[in-house]
């Protein structure tokens, strides 16, 4: 090879589903957590980084359908899986169910636990399309609110959980 030519650089790459398209990852960002490559690989900034260790539930995100911490999970751990973050549940500009009810029910007040909390409640109406009161609150219990609007997400996933069934 002559001394101007410059070698190509094969930069390996693997590949996330994630909200219905596939997404190129450099694999110099398999070992960060799912959180950072959603955030800052992607542009994809809706699930929040709270305590980094599972705990607070802002960084939720639907793992095939089931709600998982973000924060957890290194890129390549979940490269054969289908994820959805906040920002997949409209489609063709229709909002989700719960992201109608929240607003419905006027739930956020700072907003920051609002994406975990809502990815959770998709979660739990996909399992179970009409949650009770206590089923809610142990679906839940791992997504920490600290403006205190337990009540008024409760009453979104209900009225949610209608939407979902047809009702006005």
């Amino acid at each position: 090879m002559c001394e101007s030519c410059t070698p190509f650089l094969w930069v390996a790459m693997m590949f996330l589903k994630v909200n219905g398209r596939t997404r190129d990852v450099a694999n110099e960002w398999c070992d960060e957590s799912l959180l950072w490559v959603l955030r800052e690989h992607l542009g994809l900034a809706g699930a929040k980084f709270g305590c980094g260790a599972g705990v607070c539930g802002a960084c939720t995100v639907l793992l095939d359908g089931k709600a998982a911490r973000s924060c957890l999970f290194a890129a390549r751990e979940v490269e054969s899986v289908e994820i959805t973050t906040i920002e997949g549940l409209s489609i063709s500009g229709s909002l989700h169910p719960v992201q109608r009810a929240w607003l419905e029910e006027s739930v956020s007040q700072c907003g920051y636990c609002q994406a975990g909390q809502i990815m959770s409640a998709v979660a739990l109406l996909q399992s179970n399309p009409n949650p009770t009161d206590r089923e809610i609150d142990a679906a839940l219990d791992g997504n920490l609110c600290r403006c205190g609007t337990q009540q008024r997400i409760r009453s979104a996933i209900h009225t949610a959980a209608k939407l979902a069934r047809g009702g006005a």
